[in-house]
């Protein structure tokens, strides 16, 4: 007799969002783009890096965007 590893695992019922969600608007990529670019410089900024350093990784970022 063969036990079952895991017997409280059961299957759930999801479905899939990309029907519940409507297409992203330029308004909204643009929106994303500057909360991650933000996110960026703040974790730069908390690790220590220097302003100049920074600096030189979104004018780096800039022209990959370009």
């Amino acid at each position: 007799m063969v036990k079952a590893r895991w017997p409280e695992m059961a299957l759930a019922v999801v479905k899939d969002l990309r029907v519940a969600r409507a297409p992203a608007t330029a308004e909204d990529l643009e929106a994303l783009e500057t909360d991650v670019l933000a996110g960026f410089v703040l974790a730069r900024a908390a690790a220590g890096l220097a302003d100049s350093t920074i600096a030189a990784d979104m004018s780096h970022l800039e022209q990959v965007r370009a």
